[in-house]
């Protein structure tokens, strides 16, 4: 080893090619010396991270959702409501006549009527079906023996009314152009966008399940760990249905028909199970 004229030692390094060496400065030798502990450092963070650690810094391997690990299995129920604005009827039209073509000639008049007076309160023709068509033949039976006495014709019509605020004058409508011939089977109201409703019941469900989680799991002195699985398992249920027999009820057209649409609630019920894992 030889001084440089800086006053810093210097090393030789031979040269793969020559027998003599070059002379390199203290500076570079604490460069290589730096680039060596890092590179050693990070082979030594990879080890202790391929080794895994108890320390408070790291996530347990146990907050997973594995055969072997604790679980809580919560449900959470909720509700949310809002005013309809779809009402759907089921309307009925009977004709009686002594011979079939002619009680489905009449009960056909007393259909085109009906739904002339729905398409002029604004009822599109695409809100308007035929669900059901019935030809039935009349007896009587004086001394025993079945007589024919005519035919009855019942045709059934679905109608979605889309906007309630004028489906009583409808409704007034059809029974002034159908006159007793005129049946109400089922009115039914519903939502035109029923998942903004029923994402509002679930959002409120599972904040519930989660609220349930976090008492049970600091009563039971565990902490939740992650979500193994969420799921929705609200029953199907049926429109509210309101049933009206007009022709029974002897309403004429000039009836007032009061449509009280209220308010209209979704439920929803989820499922949550989370892993358990210790404090």
């Amino acid at each position: 080893m030889t001084e440089g004229h800086d006053g810093d030692a210097a090393v030789a390094v031979a040269a793969p090619g020559g027998p003599r060496g070059r002379r390199v400065g203290r500076p570079a030798v604490l460069g290589l010396a730096v680039a060596a502990l890092l590179v050693g450092g990070a082979g030594l963070g990879l080890a202790l991270s391929d080794g895994g650690s108890d320390s408070g810094a790291s996530v347990p391997k146990a907050a997973a959702c594995t055969s072997s690990t604790p679980r809580l299995t919560v449900e959470g129920t909720g509700q949310a409501s809002a005013p309809p604005d779809v009402l759907t009827a089921v309307l009925a039209f009977n004709a009686t006549a002594p011979s079939a073509s002619a009680a489905l000639s009449q009960d056909n008049a007393e259909v085109g009527a009906a739904v002339l007076a729905l398409a002029v309160h604004g009822v599109s023709k695409a809100d308007i079906q035929t669900t059901g068509l019935t030809l039935q033949t009349q007896y009587a039976y004086p001394k025993g023996v079945p007589t024919v006495t005519g035919y009855q014709v019942t045709n059934t019509v679905t109608a979605t009314l889309r906007h309630i605020a004028g489906a009583g004058a409808a409704i007034d409508a059809v029974v002034g152009e159908a006159g007793n011939a005129a049946q109400i089977n089922s009115l039914s109201f519903s939502f035109s966008n029923p998942g903004r409703v029923q994402d509002q019941a679930r959002a409120r469900a599972v904040q519930q399940a989660v609220s349930h989680a976090r008492a049970m799991a600091s009563a039971a002195g565990r902490r939740l760990g992650p979500v193994c699985s969420l799921s929705d398992s609200t029953p199907v249920q049926n429109p509210i249905q309101n049933t009206q027999d007009f022709a029974s009820a002897g309403l004429s057209a000039n009836a007032a028909v009061p449509v009280e649409a209220g308010r209209q609630s979704e439920s929803d019920q989820i499922t949550l199970v989370y892993a358990l894992i210790n404090r």
